[in-house]
């Protein structure tokens, strides 16, 4: 592919502007959605703060990668599984949630910075890599269903209703945009299915008469707890997945660009993915990822200049920094934030999919099973009604009312244990 500018290469200031304001169009649905989610769980944290701080670590993670971690041209926002973990420990304390991401945080940077992270890439093979992309779309349904049903002002049905046309319109417009259109249909989507919202719905939106124009975000005093055993090994399972899938983004631009030392690129890029879960850890908020969005932006541009995320990086922290524009972008509707999520979880879908194909990893009947069962398994998990998984002990709750967490674990045991192979599985392809 012919670009017009290089990892290394600098554009004029114009360009270097234009081209970061495209990556902000990226960067910014992601934040909002599972930023909305995260904070509406939260009683206690007004969402607003709450946003703040997330796109504070967000912008702050971005720029360290930029200038010091992976110097590639990807885009960052909060991880999706660690969205899982939450989900399914919110019995649990503030402090003790934060204390076991911040565990993770920690083992997934010292794995990075030791080189030991490469030797537990080797178990993650093709099928254990789908059922892990699938199990994330499988479990988050419930919270999906929530969003869009959502039940105040307006009726659930209405909100089903406008849901189903809304994710209609989405898949459509994938259909049918291409360029940057088509890499910007998620804000688009955030924009239009909003102002649609509130003119069909007697729904008014929060009003911005109450927030500042500036106020830095404040992250003292940190909310820490003795986290209990099994509250630190589900999250440590949700870290191996994100390191997994920050592996995968890092290989798929790299590939794409032919950038130089990428051994040295992963350990550094996931180095600072650890090191920025342990702020967000610290903060109180999800911790960041980088997506897999990078070859489809940088198709688009024709750019593959590192220095264009300095603006988006930049501009992020000014926006973290001003409380009525958090309030502003943040004014989404649950129905909204729920439809989009549905859209962005079943792309998933159809990326693991693909996967299957160009691995080749199911071939038989037991490569079915193998991945097979543990998305029934995470999916029932998933499903549980409270009652159930309140009679759980304590101590195992966290891994066993996770349905992420004991997908993944089935599929490992299927994989390595009781369908182990003695063959060199296929490689995943990315790029």
């Amino acid at each position: 592919m012919q670009l017009k500018y290089g990892i290394e290469d600098r554009p004029g200031l114009l360009e270097l502007m234009l081209f970061g304001l495209q990556w902000l169009a990226v960067s910014i649905p992601s934040i909002i959605i599972i930023g909305k989610v995260i904070a509406g769980l939260n009683n206690s944290a007004g969402e607003v703060f709450y946003l703040q701080k997330l796109f504070m670590i967000v912008g702050i993670v971005l720029l360290i990668q930029i200038f010091w971690g992976h110097r590639l041209p990807l885009v960052l926002g909060p991880a999706t599984v660690l969205l899982i973990g939450l989900l399914a420990s919110l019995d649990r304390s503030q402090g003790a949630i934060n204390s076991a991401m911040l565990l993770g945080g920690l083992a997934l940077t010292f794995l990075a910075a030791t080189g030991l992270f490469a030797h537990i890439k080797r178990f993650f093979t093709p099928r254990v890599v789908v059922v892990i992309m699938m199990l994330i779309a499988f479990t988050i349904a419930p919270t999906i269903i929530d969003l869009i049903t959502t039940s105040g002002e307006i009726n659930g049905n209405l909100n089903l209703m406008f849901g189903l046309i809304l994710f209609v319109m989405l898949v459509a417009g994938n259909r049918l945009l291409s360029g940057l259109w088509g890499n910007t249909l998620v804000l688009w989507a955030i924009l239009l299915g909003s102002v649609v919202y509130y003119l069909v719905f007697p729904v008014s939106p929060q009003s911005l008469s109450s927030f500042a124009l500036g106020a830095w975000p404040t992250f003292l005093p940190f909310d820490l707890a003795i986290p209990d055993l099994g509250l630190v090994l589900a999250f440590l399972i949700c870290f191996i997945a994100l390191s997994m899938n920050e592996l995968s983004s890092i290989q798929s631009v790299g590939i794409m660009l032919n950038a130089d030392n990428m051994e040295k690129r992963v350990n550094r890029g996931v180095s600072v993915i650890g090191f920025g879960n342990i702020l967000a850890a610290l903060g109180g908020v999800i911790g960041p990822v980088d997506f897999s969005l990078g070859p489809g932006v940088i198709a688009t541009t024709k750019c593959a200049s590192r220095f264009t995320l300095i603006p988006t990086g930049i501009a992020l922290l000014l926006l973290a920094c001003s409380p009525i524009a958090i309030a502003l972008v943040g004014a989404v509707p649950s129905s909204v934030i729920g439809v989009i999520l549905a859209y962005i979880i079943t792309s998933q879908i159809g990326a693991a999919l693909l996967l299957i194909h160009q691995t080749q990893s199911a071939t038989s009947f037991d490569d079915g099973l193998v991945i097979g069962l543990p998305l029934m398994l995470g999916t029932i998990v998933a499903f549980l009604p409270p009652e159930i998984v309140t009679q759980f002990p304590d101590i195992i709750r966290p891994v066993a009312a996770n349905g992420f967490v004991a997908g993944t674990i089935a599929v490992l045991l299927l994989e390595h244990l009781v369908y182990r192979q003695d063959t060199v599985p296929a490689k995943i392809k990315t790029g």
